[in-house]
């Protein structure tokens, strides 16, 4: 039985255990955080692992956990890294030549002139979205360059903390009436997707931001080739084996708009009939690094 270290007690874990244990991999979860580490004598806790699934979503304490697990990981730090950096993946995706939304990375602080000038190259309102936070938080829209402004005064109060590591920011086109898919792909393939709505009463009180964790519901959708041939193309462009790959498409084009190499991995009937026979082939390939 492979050992599968899986720093993350949420949905992921529960509905991968038996799943993969009918695969021959035993998941069992390690602490990440929330917690104290003796280093010098860690126990027994950190020992009898093959594989670790995802690097744990803080990277200082990922740090010790990885030295204390001392085992290969599915997706490691350089893909944590690389997913989280929205703009960073937004450049390297328009490089490549896939469709994102109109984007200006700001690299706080900067003069109000820069701000006003990144407000002017759309057409309002603007999307104003914290660089490397996860779960739609921070997010805001701005109807005019006073609440823009406004809004990146906050955003100062808050990077005057000399802790605070990421001060950079996204501002984005609005695209209105979209639809908003999670695409997964495993080892570069498509294994699934849905798309995540609000509830008619939260789209009527003007509630516009489509995250599972702020009341949005994720059905089980059969997206069109185009859009897994597009999912398929972003994990191949960021070279992650496991990665969630958010779409937002209109009428008139698909766009991706941010990717997620610790994604929350959903009841079994919204993905591929052959999702966990892929994940458990994946992980013992990860194991022989």
């Amino acid at each position: 039985m492979l050992e599968l270290a899986v720093a993350s007690r949420a949905e992921t874990y529960e509905r991968m255990r038996q799943p993969l244990e009918a695969r021959g991999i035993r998941a069992r979860y390690v602490q990440p955080s929330d917690r104290t580490f003796a280093v010098t004598a860690p126990g027994d806790a950190f020992e009898g692992f093959d594989v670790g699934y995802v690097y744990p979503p803080r990277l200082m304490e990922g740090g010790v956990v990885d030295a204390l697990l001392d085992v290969p990981w599915i997706n490691g730090p350089d893909a944590v890294l690389t997913s989280r950096n929205k703009g960073g993946v937004l450049a390297a995706l328009s490089a490549a030549e896939l469709p994102v939304p109109e984007t200006v990375v700001v690299s706080n602080p900067v003069e109000e002139a820069d701000l006003v000038d990144a407000f002017e190259r759309f057409e309002p309102p603007v999307v104003v979205k914290p660089n490397s936070t996860t779960r739609g938080i921070g997010v805001a829209k701005a109807h005019d360059l006073d609440s823009f402004l406004g809004i990146v005064d906050y955003l100062d109060l808050v990077h005057e903390f000399p802790a605070t590591r990421d001060r950079s920011f996204l501002v984005q086109a609005y695209l209105p009436d979209v639809t908003d898919y999670r695409l997964m792909v495993i080892d570069g393939e498509y294994a699934g997707a849905v798309e995540r709505r609000l509830p008619t009463a939260a789209t009527a009180a003007g509630r516009w931001k489509h995250n599972v964790h702020r009341d949005a519901e994720a059905t089980r959708v059969e997206p069109p080739d185009a859009h897994r041939r597009l999912a398929e193309a972003v994990a191949d462009v960021l070279d992650i084996d496991l990665l969630g790959v958010d779409l937002l498409v209109t009428d008139e084009r698909a766009v991706v708009s941010e990717t997620n190499a610790r994604p929350t991995i959903d009841d079994p009937s919204k993905y591929e009939s052959d999702f966990y026979d892929r994940l458990a082939r994946l992980i013992e390939r990860a194991a022989e690094r």
